[in-house]
């Protein structure tokens, strides 16, 4: 496959809700592909239209070569899945669930002696084939969900926020095995509302109101949404973030451990800032400006499609 995904201008509506909106990209062979955006961005809905679960509204896509509209249940059979709601069944045990999937995918015979030495491998799970999956630690569950995605070996998978819930080791380890897949020739695309699993992406989409705002590599993302953050410390910082939040002439501040990242025109902000927080009661110890994250790229992103669909409403 050249692209193994391409899609243009694919829409969703519920009703008179517009969940995705003329969203258009491609993705290429062998990347790790990300879907970033907060809750309600539209996601979900998207990976379900690609993965031959939910019908367009309008628009088009060629997934793993198959047309979207014409050949959903090919697409289903031509692809990985991996759901944000763990998919495994947690009654059966761990050998038990691989060669249900085994079966689903037809993979048989030697092949699928194979693949389930490879699965238990991969997932760490070597001599636990007996055990109920509801006993495993969630971090297991993930790898052996992923695992039985990709028993058939498809060229594309998709992986729906598969590390939600899991501690940051644990998701480091699924990180490794999803590079691992990319080197071997799988694509993958991945949805995903934590930063540091964005920056892993070789490329990655950012999604707000249904709609698809910003595309290109972290770093190109970082370098559109570019501005002046300035990092503030404080002995309370929950409180500098109530008092900023009342108004409007800093930008939203973002909590980074115990300090404020907040968003300003430029680096001249930083007196009128700690007096503003000094004039009601806070010490400040420090602020200062900082080199933009991903996070704080995405967060202008957002706030800035927010302003203009707000002065377009107007």
């Amino acid at each position: 496959m050249k692209d193994p995904v391409t899609v243009r201008d694919l829409t969703r509506r519920f009703g008179t809700f517009t969940a995705v909106d003329r969203v258009s990209f491609v993705v290429r062979q062998g990347e790790i592909f990300g879907l970033l955006g907060p809750n309600g961005a539209g996601k979900t809905t998207l990976i379900k239209m690609l993965t031959g679960l939910l019908q367009p509204s309008e628009g088009s896509a060629q997934v793993a070569g198959l047309d979207l509209v014409r050949e959903p249940e090919a697409i289903k059979r031509s692809l990985g899945y991996m759901s944000q709601l763990f998919s495994l069944y947690p009654d059966l045990t761990v050998g038990e669930n691989i060669r249900f999937f085994a079966g689903l995918y037809g993979v048989r015979g030697e092949r699928s002696a194979a693949r389930r030495a490879w699965v238990l491998d991969m997932a760490g799970l070597a001599g636990h084939e007996g055990q109920l999956t509801r006993t495993l630690p969630l971090g297991l569950k993930q790898r052996l969900a992923l695992g039985c995605a990709v028993l058939h070996e498809p060229p594309l998978i998709f992986l729906d926020e598969p590390t939600s819930g899991v501690d940051p080791l644990s998701r480091r380890r699924f990180w490794d095995l999803i590079y691992r897949l990319a080197e071997q020739g799988t694509t993958a695309l991945v949805t995903t509302h934590y930063m540091e699993e964005a920056e892993y992406c070789s490329r990655v989409g950012l999604m707000h109101r249904g709609r698809l705002i910003a595309l290109g590599t972290p770093a190109e993302v970082r370098a559109l949404g570019s501005a002046t953050i300035l990092e503030v410390e404080t002995p309370d910082p929950l409180r500098a973030l109530d008092l900023l939040r009342q108004t409007a002439e800093f930008g939203d501040p973002v909590l980074f451990g115990r300090r404020l990242h907040v968003t300003v025109r430029d680096r001249e902000a930083a007196g009128p800032l700690r007096q503003f927080l000094e004039s009601r009661g806070l010490a400040v110890q420090r602020v200062e400006p900082v080199t933009p994250s991903l996070e704080d790229a995405v967060v202008a992103l957002i706030h800035g499609d927010d302003r203009t669909v707000g002065e377009s409403a107007a």
